[in-house]
């Protein structure tokens, strides 16, 4: 049996670096341009930033349908592989994230060795031992993209039961550092996005602020201890809770914590959006007297919500995840959990329920 190594993916090209970049801008744009539309009573901002987010969105899978079709005419290849090594990740679902260190043995090429993410339920994780020969596809152009066949025809199945697969040199394909300029351009980009549209309201936003009447003291907090900081601030219309070094909004009971600093005046306050990120909360308020799809930001499943970034981030095909984000709204009616990571391998996002029940998942391509 000859062997050979499947290079993985290179890393990002200037097409990938401006389509990050113009991917953050208009996120950064976006959210940015609905916060301030709610902290000054715009209605038409606020649409225009969800129908800029929605018509990008659409765009970005316009732009892609022709590279959709073009994989799609390419018939996945069929192999045997050896299991040479797998690690299970410990997790609160029943599909658990298994990484699979393989040797795929095709008929007409040579042999190579590839590792990957998959979920295996876990009554079934017994039966995917080191050694057993498995039967797995992958598009001919993209290896790495390669995926446990679960449930094989008759034939492959018995081809796999008497099948005995040499293990090919490695490295395995699949581990790659690759990924860091594409992450930065995107935050780049989301940065001087959400700065334009801050500068083009600033005389609006600081003359509002300079108008105004002082803050109580409960309205601005800021409490700061000798390991930490945490930097609380709250309006009528927003609230923010930034944590510094040493802190994440992935920590036991931190996200709660943030969550009810916002709300602990016990008046009912409602909100329209709620969006996390590793080390800062915001909180979209529901005007008054203004019927909006509104919730309880302390309704928000807390206990769910470091399973279900994990989840995004490591059985959705994104490689070295770079950064994650979460939000929360009842714009469809029904409260609505998104989380959406972005890395070496793209971008890729699940959905979920106000339980935290995942609903819908969006793999990276």
């Amino acid at each position: 049996m000859t062997t050979t190594t499947v290079a993985p993916p290179t890393g990002a090209t200037p097409v990938d670096l401006a389509r990050g970049f113009l991917t953050g801008g208009v996120i950064g744009v976006s959210l940015t341009a609905f916060i301030v539309g709610c902290a000054l009573g715009k209605p038409p901002l606020i649409v225009g930033a969800l129908a800029l987010l929605a018509a990008y969105g659409l765009l970005f899978f316009l732009a892609g349908a022709p590279r959709r079709a073009r994989e799609a005419a390419l018939a996945p290849r069929t192999a045997l592989a050896l299991i040479e090594g797998m690690e299970a990740k410990q997790g609160e679902e029943t599909d658990v994230p298994v990484r699979f260190d393989l040797t795929v043995a095709p008929e007409d090429a040579s042999a190579f060795r590839i590792r990957i993410s998959e979920g295996v339920h876990v009554s079934e994780l017994p039966d995917y031992r080191p050694g057993r020969v498995l039967v797995v596809q992958y598009p001919p152009d993209r290896p790495w993209r390669l995926r446990i066949v679960k449930r094989p025809t008759p034939a492959w199945e018995e081809r796999a039961a008497g099948a005995a697969i040499d293990s090919a040199p490695g490295p395995a394909a699949g581990d790659r550092a690759e990924g860091c300029a594409w992450g930065f351009v995107t935050l780049l980009g989301l940065l001087l996005g959400a700065a334009a549209v801050v500068l083009f309201f600033r005389a609006e936003l600081f003359d509002r602020d300079a108008d105004a009447q002082p803050a109580p003291p409960e309205q601005s907090v800021s409490v700061t201890s000798s390991s930490t900081s945490t930097s609380v601030v709250t309006t009528s219309a927003t609230g923010t809770v930034s944590f510094g070094p040493g802190r994440s909004m992935l920590d036991r009971g931190a996200l709660r914590e943030a969550v009810e600093s916002l709300t602990e005046g016990g008046d009912g306050k409602q909100a329209l959006t709620v969006v996390v990120r590793e080390q800062l909360l915001t909180v979209v308020f529901s005007p008054a007297g203004v019927d909006a799809p509104a919730f309880d930001p302390r309704s928000l499943p807390f206990d769910r919500v470091p399973a279900l970034v994990e989840e995004a981030g490591t059985t959705l095909g994104v490689d070295s995840p770079q950064t994650w984000q979460l939000s929360a709204d009842r714009v469809t009616g029904s409260l609505t959990i998104r989380v959406s990571v972005t890395g070496a391998g793209g971008s890729a996002s699940l959905e979920a329920d106000g339980q935290g029940v995942v609903v819908r998942r969006s793999p990276a391509r």
